[in-house]
C-alpha cells in the first residue's frame, strides 16, 4: 500500500506544479512548484519539455536560476514560499534563467543580506549596538563597523538615534548583523541619520516601488520642494525639507501616492506647485 501512496503524491504534487514563463506577472500560492522549459538535444529541434527550475548550475546545464524572496531552494526544485505575483528578471547576457522572485504585500520586514535599512538604536551593551529594524529581533551593530572607528575613536551613537546601513549577516538561524561600511570601508552615505525630519513607515511593496529605476515619483517629488530623503527596505523612509510644513506634505503624499495613478498625482503637485 505504500508504493501506491507514494505514486500518487508525486502524480499530485505534479499536478500543481506550472510552468513559469507561463505565469509571469500572475499570482502564486505558498507550496506550488514552478517548472522551467528546457531543450533537450534528444528531443531535437523545437523539443522543449517542461522540467522542474533547477537551481544547481552543473556542467551540462544551460541556464542558471537565481532564487529571489518568496522563493525557496528545494534540492533541484523551486517552491512558492510566500503568496504574490511572480516577477522574473533576465541576465545581461541573455543566455537564459535570471532571477526569479515574488513580489508581496507584507507588512513584517524579513532581513535579507545586502539590504539597506533605516533602525533605530534601542540599547547598547558593550562594543554592541541593538538597532530595531522592524523584524522579528534586534539587528547587532559594532562599533567598528563605521568608517573611521577605532578603539580609541569610537562613533557618536546614542541611544533613539538613527542609524542608516546594510546587512552583512542576515538568515533565519543567526542574529542579524549590521554594518555602516561598504566593501572599501567607505561610509557612502551610510551612518546616523540627522537629529531633524521626520521618520515615518509605509509599505514594502511601496518602498520597492520609490526604489524602481524608473520611478517618477521620486522625480516630481523632488520639483516641488528641496529635500534630503533616505529610504530603507524595511518600509521606512526619513524625509526632511527646509520647514516643518513642507515635511508633513512630502510625508503625506509619499504615503498616498501608493494607491494614486499619474494623473491623480499631477493633479496634486500641480496644486501644491501653484500654493
Amino acid at each position: 500500500m505504500a508504493e501506491p501512496a507514494s505514486v500518487a503524491a508525486e502524480s499530485l504534487a505534479g499536478s500543481r506544479a506550472r510552468a513559469a514563463r507561463t505565469v509571469l506577472g500572475q499570482v502564486v500560492l505558498p507550496g506550488e512548484e514552478l517548472l522551467l522549459p528546457e531543450q533537450e538535444d534528444a528531443e531535437g529541434p523545437g523539443g522543449a519539455v517542461e522540467r522542474p527550475l533547477s537551481l544547481n548550475a552543473r556542467a551540462c546545464s544551460r541556464v542558471r536560476v537565481v532564487c529571489g524572496p518568496g522563493l525557496r531552494r528545494c534540492g533541484d526544485r523551486l517552491l512558492v514560499t510566500k503568496c504574490g505575483r511572480l516577477r522574473h528578471k533576465e541576465p545581461g547576457s541573455g543566455s537564459g534563467g535570471g532571477v526569479y522572485w515574488v513580489d508581496s504585500q507584507q507588512k513584517r520586514y524579513v532581513p535579507v543580506k545586502g539590504d539597506h535599512v533605516i533602525g533605530i538604536v534601542t540599547a547598547k551593551s558593550g562594543d554592541i549596538f541593538k538597532v530595531d529594524v522592524g523584524g522579528s529581533e534586534p539587528a547587532s551593530l559594532s562599533y567598528l563597523s563605521f568608517e573611521g572607528a577605532t578603539k580609541r575613536n569610537r562613533p557618536n551613537v546614542q541611544v533613539g538615534d538613527l542609524i542608516y546601513g546594510q546587512f552583512v549577516v542576515a538568515n533565519k538561524d543567526m542574529e542579524p548583523e549590521m554594518v555602516c561600511i561598504d566593501s572599501c570601508g567607505r561610509a557612502n552615505g551610510m551612518g546616523v541619520i540627522g537629529q531633524d525630519g521626520l521618520l515615518f513607515k509605509v509599505t514594502l511593496g511601496l518602498i520597492r516601488k520609490l526604489l524602481a529605476p524608473d520611478c517618477e515619483i521620486i522625480q516630481e517629488v523632488g520639483k516641488l520642494y528641496p529635500l534630503e530623503i533616505v529610504f530603507g527596505m524595511n518600509g521606512r523612509i526619513w524625509v526632511k525639507a527646509k520647514t516643518i510644513q513642507q515635511t508633513l506634505i512630502l510625508a503625506n503624499i509619499l504615503e498616498a501616492c501608493e494607491h494614486m495613478t499619474s494623473d491623480q498625482r499631477k493633479q496634486i503637485f500641480s496644486r501644491l506647485a501653484e500654493s
